[in-house]
């Protein structure tokens, strides 16, 4: 492992401890990335130790807020209860404890850790907009996005001197909130089970159905009825199947109104983890609407698989860094014109087999998590140095 300045480089394998509230749930991002981490590092000969709800080893007891539980179940996520045996117990004699969420869980682990004089990391996975988007009237109060940031500061990361931020649009709003620490910007990078899939014949006719493939909670801030409206409006409506894996709480609204819109039923409803790779190889286009994004993994998974995006310019969504040309970008909330790049795709059959294969590789080159690890082994060896 590299060296960092006067620091003493390490080169033995580590052992890290991943808190995260909700292990054992894949149908949670966040899980996600912490379960494909854990067994990238392993593979890279360093030992894990999972702490959180599910997990196999140190798991931990749902800990039930009132209404907030019931909020969070919806996008598939759950408060663990923190538990001072079981901190002492998980985090004896590794390296360093990494950190995934702000709330109580996570706060007292990162505690525990330091009386236990153990380096303390942490990842910023949530973002402030995205739980204002599932808090109803309270996101339209002023300034309440910028008390998040502060309170998320507080509860956590000033007391953290090692950050991983996904990507640069992260580490832009973390810093103009005021956050001090040094942030690491690593991308939660995909599963190899994403690999592409046989690529588009040029010369073949337009597949009918053409399937067009979107993935995320089914929540206000991923904006998924913008998708639904511009389908409705597309010069194709009638050959278009559309398919959203997700589950979240606006599953039956998104279900009416594509059962009134759409001329082609559409599968709207959770997929499991291990299904998704060959449900996006399935497809014929992605199509990302979100709003509010931190990162956005299910569009790098489809790129990953061969699927040429559209995904929503937006300031608060990094997603639209992803797009290698102008016909994969759409303003935020217009469905008129996502539409007609929908139209666009459907009609240039040999560009969408040329750009299906160009996204494909760019994918493998940039947002590997083999990559992705490697920078976070380094992040850990740098505060362990320190």
């Amino acid at each position: 492992m590299r060296e960092k300045g006067n620091e003493e480089s390490i080169d033995r394998p580590l052992t890290i401890a991943l808190v995260v509230d909700t292990v054992g749930n894949q149908g949670n991002g966040t899980s996600n990335s912490a379960l494909q981490w854990a067994a990238e590092l392993e593979r890279q000969g360093h030992h894990v130790r999972l702490v959180g709800i599910g997990a196999p080893e140190y798991p931990a007891r749902v800990n039930k807020v009132p209404l907030v539980s019931w909020v969070a179940s919806k996008q598939l996520m759950q408060f663990a209860e923190p538990s001072d045996t079981l901190f002492r117990t998980a985090f004896q004699g590794v390296d360093v404890v990494h950190i995934y969420m702000p709330f109580k869980f996570g706060r007292h682990a990162a505690k525990v850790a330091r009386q236990m004089g153990i380096p303390v990391t942490a990842g910023f996975h949530l973002q402030p907009e995205n739980v204002l988007y599932s808090a109803g009237p309270l996101r339209h109060i002023p300034g309440v996005s910028s008390f998040l940031y502060w309170l998320f500061k507080h509860w956590l990361y000033n007391r953290v001197d090692h950050i991983h931020v996904p990507t640069e649009m992260t580490a832009s709003l973390l810093r103009s909130h005021g956050y001090k620490a040094r942030l690491h910007v690593i991308s939660n990078g995909y599963s190899p089970a994403y690999s592409p899939k046989e690529p588009v014949d040029p010369q073949a006719p337009t597949p009918v159905p053409f399937r067009v493939i979107a993935s995320g909670r089914l929540a206000h801030e991923k904006d998924q009825i913008t998708l639904i409206k511009a389908i409705s409006m597309s010069r194709h409506a009638g050959d278009i199947q559309l398919i959203i894996a997700g589950t979240g709480p606006l599953r039956r609204y998104l279900t009416f109104r594509a059962g009134r819109l759409l001329a082609r039923k559409a599968e709207i409803g959770f997929h499991k983890h291990s299904e998704m790779p060959e449900l996006l190889r399935s497809g014929d286009l992605f199509v990302h609407c979100s709003i509010a994004d931190i990162e956005s993994v299910s569009v790098i998974e489809a790129m990953a698989c061969g699927l040429v995006p559209i995904i929503a310019a937006s300031e608060l969504s990094a997603a639209s860094q992803f797009a290698l040309l102008d016909e994969s970008l759409f303003p935020v909330r217009d469905a008129a014109l996502l539409a007609r790049r929908i139209d666009w795709w459907i009609a240039h059959q040999a560009e969408r087999a040329e750009w299906g294969v160009k996204y494909a590789e760019h994918t493998k080159e940039h947002y590997s998590v083999e990559a992705s690890v490697h920078k976070f082994v380094d992040m850990e060896c740098e505060a362990i140095g320190e």
